[in-house]
C-alpha cells in the first residue's frame, strides 16, 4: 500500500516518490553521507530550533504527540554551541 504524508500547506506527498527524489538530488549534488527523509526531518527541527523557535511550535510542526520525542532536538544544539565563542571573548583578546 503506498502511504501519502501531507505536510502542513496541505501538499500530499507520496512517501517512495519522495524518496526516489531524494536519493537522485543527493546523487546529483554529490553528496556521499547517507541522507534520507528522517534526515531532512531532523535538519528542520534543528534549524527551527537554532533559529529561537519555541520548542512546542516545533512539537506541533513535527506532530510529536510527546514533547520528550521534540526534545531530543536539543541535544544537538547543546552540542553544537559548545565550540562557540562568545562576541565578548573576541572583544578581550583585542583590548589586552
Amino acid at each position: 500500500m503506498t502511504r501519502a504524508v501531507v505536510s502542513s500547506g496541505g501538499i500530499t506527498f507520496f512517501e517512495e516518490r519522495l524518496r526516489r527524489a531524494l536519493k537522485k538530488a543527493v546523487a546529483l549534488a554529490g553528496i556521499c553521507k547517507p541522507v534520507s527523509v528522517h534526515t531532512l526531518r531532523h535538519s528542520y527541527a534543528t534549524h527551527l530550533l537554532q533559529a529561537g523557535t519555541d520548542i512546542r511550535t516545533v512539537q506541533e510542526l513535527l506532530g510529536h504527540a510527546d514533547i520528550s520525542a521534540t526534545i531530543i532536538y536539543t541535544h544537538v544544539l547543546k552540542v553544537a554551541a559548545g565550540g562557540t565563542t562568545s562576541p565578548l571573548d573576541a572583544r578581550s583578546s583585542l583590548v589586552s
